[in-house]
């Protein structure tokens, strides 16, 4: 049994920042949910032409290049402002500004990110450039910019935080792992606040192709692209890369309260397995997923009576979908029909490492606005997909306590459970 969360200290989330397909900004991503709003769009950072899939949910009118120093601009993947952006929004938020923060609160702040694929959109820029010319455009600092680790290090150094500084890549389950290993961070005592979520952005020629080989894009949607990310519906047929960074701040309970912060919710529960199955598919039977639901309940001390919704890692793809519905009537028992869900990748595409964080994001909109955003494009539901999906238009509801799920390549599976606290 894996529990990853046994807290001496609680842990709270107290502040957001978001890069999304649906805008910039954390109110730009709620509106954008709790409205409907699709932000799957033809594909405009190069000419998809030759690809049978031409769309994605890119991040629209994001100026990176006000992020960066401009000796700095060509030598960082695409991941590292998106990333910066968000973790800017975030400590404004918090009303945490690190030039303030002495030596030893700055050692006592990390940092720790989830990404799939962190810089390689940017390592195959810079072959092309090795490879078909000409090279001096490639950088000095292709390595250390296309390894993952150098994801968390830019946030480090830009913010002058000198606590831990770790990357998680788990595939789809990254972001979601990498807020559990914070809040674990923090309530052991190693850390008092962190920087942590997830960044991804996939959408380059090469991996577009990649994942056209594996068959698993939606290639029937390009002359209606806001339509192409169909979660549990009879005739979905592939999901939709994305892209974006959702970055919050976590911080200890008390050190929170002594500050005064504003606090969304509190982080209570995580659970991860794995199928231990195959490099793409899930099993189908469901278990493991269902297990991982079931661990972050236990590690809460929740029931299944007691989760208000659930944050769906629904891909749109037909396997994924109609397994995580399985899943999701194991782990919750007789309680499944009950409890409204909702897949945030209908609006915004899949934005891969990024999942587990944008769910968050949802989650936390649900609490705070008391509305529910909807799974778009349901119109049909697949009769294997049978659970209340939020079909189409938010719903008012109240909500205590809400659990996200993620679903990973190589079987990987994790959960997190958050809840509102009144201290």
């Amino acid at each position: 049994m894996f529990k990853a969360l046994t807290r001496p200290r609680r842990v709270v989330i107290t502040g957001m920042g978001c890069v999304t397909p649906l805008g910039i900004g954390r109110d730009a991503f709620w509106d954008g949910l709790v409205t409907g709003k699709s932000g799957v769009r033809r594909i405009e950072t190069f000419d998809p032409s030759s690809s049978p899939v031409q769309i994605a949910a890119e991040v629209p009118s994001f100026d990176w290049q006000s992020q960066l120093n401009p000796k700095d601009r060509k030598h960082v993947a695409r991941t590292v402002p998106l990333a910066l952006a968000a973790a800017r929004e975030a400590l404004e938020d918090a009303q945490l500004f690190p030039n303030d923060l002495s030596l030893d609160e700055r050692r006592a702040f990390g940092v720790e990110l989830g990404t799939g694929g962190g810089g390689l959109a940017f390592t195959e820029q810079q072959y092309e450039y090795w490879y078909v010319g000409p090279t001096y455009k490639a950088s000095v600092y292709t390595i250390p910019s296309s390894t993952h680790g150098g994801l968390s290090s830019e946030l480090s150094m830009a913010f002058g935080l000198r606590g831990l500084s770790h990357i998680v890549s788990t595939g789809c389950t990254s972001s979601t792992d990498a807020m559990a290993y914070a809040a674990q961070h923090i309530a052991l005592g190693r850390q008092d606040m962190m920087i942590t979520g997830g960044v991804d952005a996939p959408i380059a020629p090469g991996i577009l192709a990649g994942f056209n080989l594996m068959t698993v894009l939606t290639s029937e949607w390009n002359e209606e692209p806001q339509r192409a990310s169909r979660p549990f519906s009879r005739n979905r047929s592939g999901m939709v890369l994305g892209e974006g960074s959702w970055m919050y701040v976590f911080e200890e309970l008390k050190h929170a309260v002594d500050r005064r912060a504003h606090i969304y919710a509190e982080v209570i529960g995580y659970g991860a397995t794995c199928d231990a199955y195959h490099r793409v598919r899930l099993a189908e039977d469901g278990y493991e997923p269902a297990r991982a639901m079931r661990l972050a309940l236990e590690d809460a001390g929740c029931e299944p009576k007691d989760i208000d919704y659930v944050n769906l890692h629904g891909t749109s793809t037909v396997l994924n979908d109609r397994i995580e519905t399985s899943a999701l009537k194991l782990a919750f028992d007789g309680h499944s029909a009950r409890i409204p869900m909702s897949a945030t990748k209908s609006q915004i595409g899949h934005p891969q490492g990024a999942s587990g964080a944008a769910g968050l994001g949802a989650a936390l909109c649900a609490m705070h606005t008391n509305k529910i955003p909807p799974t778009i494009n349901l119109d049909e539901p697949d009769p294997d997909c049978d659970l209340d999906y939020v079909p189409n238009e938010a719903r008012e509801a109240s909500i205590n306590t809400a659990l996200c799920n993620c679903i990973g390549f190589g079987s990987k599976n994790s959960a997190l459970v958050i809840q509102r606290t009144d201290r």
